[in-house]
């Protein structure tokens, strides 16, 4: 650059190498650099590309397809991420235990329809990873081009002879119809190349912008756990999800993407908001992008005790989510009032509980607002948040207010006796 004149744009390279990867819906790719971070920490286009390749093969290909492609080297499929990722990372290094491969491409590929029933000459995905290995742009360029060509043909079938014929599907989107849900890893990939995007690049200004152990911020809850926590509740297509604290929306986007349910989410914080705005916008992108969709997504910016829109959706909620490990008692207090709004049978998730599951509810406590709740803790095993490295416990507060007045009348009948006893 030029230091004393920052509009000089005479020392910015004309161009940058680029490669194209064919995504399973029509019409749809993406260009990547071709550029390796100076950390090896930080994103690195090429291996997403690579990631996200082995999972369009794996998981929208049949084996007759897959065959065209060659096999998916091992050494890095098991380290694609096999669930949601909040914080992702780039593969480890290929393995170096690999043989000379052919690079020509494929003599035709008019007859990719056919499939043929033996594996071709080259092995493609190995020779990208080879590619990738030795750094070797041409031939990396070479192999994704014949790949590409490969998923165009699957992708868009020659048309049939007679104009008044059905057009041929496109195969890619063939196998999201066969899903009852979707794959864990695609989703994982959807994810990943959504915050990659949008909440990487910004994650030192952002941690800037936290006030670290406040009521406004703590940690997050890491997929394994969240994915735990909508199976448990019974998060549907039909359910209302709230987040109150919803930060980056990395739980409201994996709620809606993994159980197609609405979500909403209110974050007081200016940048994570903007942040989970940013994110929204891509993952519906990504989503279209694999040939599948994702449930509906409300975001806003503001605080939780004064918005008007969080007693509205409060009446309709069935999960509401709240990461209140560290909240003063006096802000608990106050989000533990709106929950009287709830309806029969709804869930409140928490990090730490707003009614002590081990005492009895008595002629002392009765009136106490949370005695509505019925009380699970569960544990959580290492790794599931990020905070910490060890296990700890949350909470499902079920509203069950046929229990409490049960329990109510019970209370007033014993009280009745006992003062006619006393008279």
């Amino acid at each position: 650059m030029n230091l004393d004149d920052p509009d000089d744009k005479s020392f910015e390279p004309e161009a940058f190498p680029m490669m194209e990867l064919e995504f399973p819906n029509s019409h749809a790719s993406e260009r990547y650099l071709l550029l390796a971070p100076r950390d090896p920490d930080h994103y690195h286009p090429v291996y997403c590309l690579e990631a996200s390749l082995y999972v369009i093969v794996e998981f929208y290909l049949t084996p007759a397809q897959q065959s065209l492609f060659g096999t998916i080297p091992t050494a890095i499929l098991s380290n694609i991420t096999r669930d949601i990722s909040l914080t992702p990372s780039p593969l480890s290094s290929p393995s170096k235990s690999i043989s000379s491969l052919d690079s020509s491409p494929p003599s035709s590929l008019s007859s990719l329809s056919s499939c043929p029933s033996t594996p071709p000459k080259v092995n493609y995905l190995r020779q990208v990873q080879r590619a990738i290995n030795r750094q070797d742009g041409p031939l990396f360029i070479r192999t994704m081009n014949t790949i590409n060509a490969l998923l165009r043909t699957l992708k868009y079938p020659p048309l049939p002879s007679d104009p008044f014929d059905d057009s041929p599907r496109n195969e890619l989107k063939a196998a999201v119809a066969s899903w009852t849900c979707v794959p864990k890893e695609v989703r994982g990939r959807v994810y990943e190349e959504t915050y990659q995007r949008c909440v990487g690049p910004s994650a030192m200004r952002l941690e800037k912008s936290y006030k670290v152990w406040s009521n406004e911020v703590y940690g997050e809850l890491l997929p394994h756990l969240l994915s735990e926590i909508f199976s448990v509740t019974g998060l549907g297509p039909n359910s209302l999800f709230m987040d109150l604290g919803s930060g980056v929306g990395n739980v409201v986007l994996q709620a809606s993407m993994l159980t197609g349910c609405t979500s909403y989410g209110i974050e007081i914080g200016k940048m994570p908001a903007q942040l989970a705005r940013a994110q929204l916008e891509q993952m519906r992108k990504r989503c279209r992008m694999w040939g599948f969709s994702m449930g509906e997504v409300e975001l806003e910016e503001g605080d939780m005790l004064k918005s008007q829109r969080v007693p509205e959706m409060m009446k309709k909620a069935d999960v509401v989510l709240i990461n209140n490990k560290v909240f003063a008692q006096t802000l608990n207090e106050a989000i533990r009032a709106s929950f009287l709004d709830l309806k029969e049978g709804a869930i409140v998730v928490s990090l730490a509980t707003f009614w002590d599951n081990t005492k009895n509810i008595t002629e002392r406590n009765v009136n106490d607002m949370s005695a509505i709740f019925q009380v699970t803790e569960r544990p959580y095993r290492s790794g599931s948040v990020s905070w910490g490295n060890g296990g700890g416990s949350y909470y499902l507060h079920r509203v069950d207010r046929e229990g409490y007045r049960k329990i109510q009348e019970r209370i007033e009948s014993s009280s009745s006796r006992a003062s006619r006893l006393r008279r």
